[in-house]
């Protein structure tokens, strides 16, 4: 069977553009952009959508001002998702935005004794699940949305990062 144009066109590879605001994400060995580009990628293949978008690479001065004015915190963060307009790229509404602050993301990966590009590729996968409408907020979501973060970073070769964590803590409640 013969597959329709729009088809075809949804299944060619998403467009990615990948900001670094930071110099901070520039470590030695670290290829952010290469694997920014690909996490956001591959959880767009698995959610079957080739939807622009942009993964910003910024800091936590940055994160905690957004936090501050979107969610009512205080604090870095180490993502935030940022829905698009509907004004359409190339045909296709954009996403939005996914937003990470080194300083947190390093702690974070450093504290886990995770991979830095692992934790980013990590953390890059949620905040597209995040713009494709999954959250975590109540249990079965989480889940959900986590058993799909497994899924896609399994595909590019990452062990699961929640599999040493606590059941309560693994579904955001600890």
């Amino acid at each position: 069977m013969k597959s329709l144009p729009w088809r075809q066109r949804e299944r060619a590879a998403a467009s990615v553009a990948v900001l670094i605001l930071s110099p901070l994400w520039r470590v030695a060995g670290l290829r952010p952009a290469q694997t920014a580009r690909r996490a956001a990628r591959a959880a767009l293949a698995v959610c079957e959508t080739a939807a622009p978008v942009t993964v910003v690479l910024s800091d936590d001065t940055e994160l905690r001002e957004l936090n501050h004015m979107w969610r009512g915190k205080d604090r870095p963060t180490n993502v935030l998702a940022f829905p698009a307009g509907s004004v359409p790229i190339r045909g296709r509404p954009p996403l939005g935005d996914v937003i990470l602050a080194f300083e947190t993301v390093a702690q974070e990966a450093e504290a886990a004794d995770l991979a830095l590009p692992h934790h980013l590729s990590h953390l890059v996968v949620h905040g597209v699940l995040h713009l494709l409408g999954y959250d975590h907020e109540k249990p079965a979501e989480a889940r959900r949305m986590e058993d799909l973060e497994v899924r896609v970073l399994a595909g590019l070769g990452i062990a699961d990062p929640y599999a040493a964590l606590p059941p309560l803590r693994r579904l955001g409640k600890g």
